[in-house]
């Protein structure tokens, strides 16, 4: 799971990122407003965290201007213990959810999850696709009632599969929501992991649309 942090403090910012790989996902950190949202207009993510107190552009006027731009990634923004102001301003401007400060990681990564499951019309931890099942915030996978041991890349491509289901996702896109910034990607590292998916769960389960990219179609569908 692809996110952007947006944090200018560096012992914070720096923290916050530590952390959150812990917790399996993948984050881009920028320190100012201007590459938050120039980021966010460009870049494929699949949440953003944003402080309000960003330098070169205010956070708000970020949310602001991204809101405006028809920009729907899910944003949960930091602020202070007492700036209830702020959360209600930040909320009212489009933001999805808010953490307090000082940050307790466990309740950042649920809240990133749970926006994530919104985002894409989910309400469960859960997700399933025929006999196959994944429970996200622990990162198992099960087939049947016997869990399936993938790689940290191999569940990231399947969990993205799966919030997707029904859509057909391009090799670029995935790629996007796979690997952040500076990571080297080999032309055909999509496909492996596809191939190594289909060989531990089971061939169909994940379509090949040629010429397109590739999809997991709905049970019935």
């Amino acid at each position: 799971m692809r996110i952007l942090l947006a944090e200018d403090d560096l012992l914070l910012g720096d923290g916050l990122r530590a952390g959150l790989r812990q917790q399996g996902f993948l984050v881009d950190w920028v320190r100012d407003g201007l590459a938050c949202e120039r980021e966010m207009v460009s870049g494929d993510y699949q949440a953003a965290v944003l402080d309000l107190g960003l330098p070169l552009k205010d956070g708000m006027e970020v949310l602001k201007a991204l809101r405006q731009r028809k920009v729907s990634t899910p944003v949960l923004v930091l602020t202070a213990r007492d700036a209830v102001p702020d959360r209600i301003a930040g909320l009212d401007l489009g933001a999805d959810d808010y953490v307090v400060k000082p940050v307790d990681l466990a309740e950042l990564a649920a809240r990133l999850r749970s926006l994530v499951r919104r985002s894409h019309g989910q309400t469960q931890d859960t997700l399933q696709c025929g006999s196959v099942r994944i429970h996200v915030s622990a990162r198992q996978v099960w087939m049947d009632d016997k869990q399936v041991t993938l790689s940290t890349r191999e569940f990231d491509l399947l969990h993205v599969l799966m919030l997707s289901m029904g859509r057909v996702l391009s090799r670029e896109q995935l790629e996007q929501k796979l690997y952040n910034w500076g990571h080297e990607v080999e032309s055909n590292a999509i496909e492996v992991h596809i191939h190594h998916l289909r060989r531990k769960l089971y061939a169909d389960l994940i379509q090949t649309v040629r010429g397109v990219g590739y999809t997991m179609l709905r049970p019935g569908g």
